[in-house]
């Protein structure tokens, strides 16, 4: 179904949607502007990844991600806002936020928000973690630097888990190179070792956290994981295949 067959031609006669009734009234919702996020229909159909922008007294705009392919409607005034869930990740308080609200599209891939309101916050951060095995690169410096081959196991906005044949030790710093996706390019993350995990079986696993990231590097490699994470979950419903033959 697509977007635009959500949005039904408003009844003059009726009056708007009712606002959801706010975890806290008083709560000052500037502090999550810049939130990268995912917004779904209430059944969970996935629409756009965006970046939360303006928030205040309920209202905010949704800037969508150039990548994400989602048709705007031509008039406005003839649609009805849609409600929908809004979810994110916020860096500085390392905490998940879950939103609700309705939305409408503005020009140049915008979407107003009205009656936006938290409905919760959370610590579930491995929420917004992609678990892999997917092949990558790090890269070290110095006398006894190069390449050499990884494996990622799972990968955050703030970090990474790796297993390696080669030993590394807290405080070890390399460049991560690793393909999320096939139709994207590499993602290429500094990052420094915290943890050292040895399991039972199998080589010496690595907790790394991202370092110097800039906005743009934090909103593409929240945005891979986003399109990961849908693509995992459209291949899940869709189930396996059946052979034809």
């Amino acid at each position: 179904m697509g977007l635009l067959n959500l949005f039904k031609k408003k009844d003059l006669e009726s009056p708007p949607p009712p606002p959801p009734k706010p975890v806290d009234d008083g709560e000052d919702l500037s502090v999550y502007g810049h939130m990268r996020v995912e917004v779904t229909t209430k059944d969970g159909q996935m629409l756009f990844v965006a970046k939360l922008m303006y928030p205040r007294q309920h209202t905010a705009e949704l800037h969508q991600y150039s990548e994400a392919e989602i048709p705007l409607l031509e008039s406005c005034s003839e649609a009805e806002p849609l409600p929908v869930h809004i979810r994110g990740y916020h860096d500085r308080l390392r905490k998940a936020v879950y939103m609700e609200g309705f939305i409408s599209p503005l020009p140049k891939h915008i979407w107003q928000v009205i009656y936006l309101n938290v409905v919760r916050l959370g610590n579930d951060r491995a929420f917004f973690r992609l678990d892999t095995d997917l092949e990558a690169i790090a890269t070290t410096f110095g006398p006894n630097g190069g390449e050499r081959p990884c494996r990622l196991l799972n990968i955050s906005v703030g970090g990474a888990r790796i297993c390696s044949e080669h030993q590394y030790y807290t405080g070890d710093k390399f460049l991560l190179k690793v393909k999320l996706l096939e139709d994207r390019e590499p993602s290429i993350m500094f990052c420094q070792v915290l943890r050292v995990i040895e399991p039972k079986e199998g080589p010496v696993q690595y907790g790394c956290q991202f370092l110097e990231l800039n906005e743009t590097d934090q909103d593409r490699i929240t945005e891979n994981i986003f399109a990961a994470q849908r693509k995992s979950r459209q291949t899940s419903q869709q189930g396996p295949k059946r052979d034809s033959r």
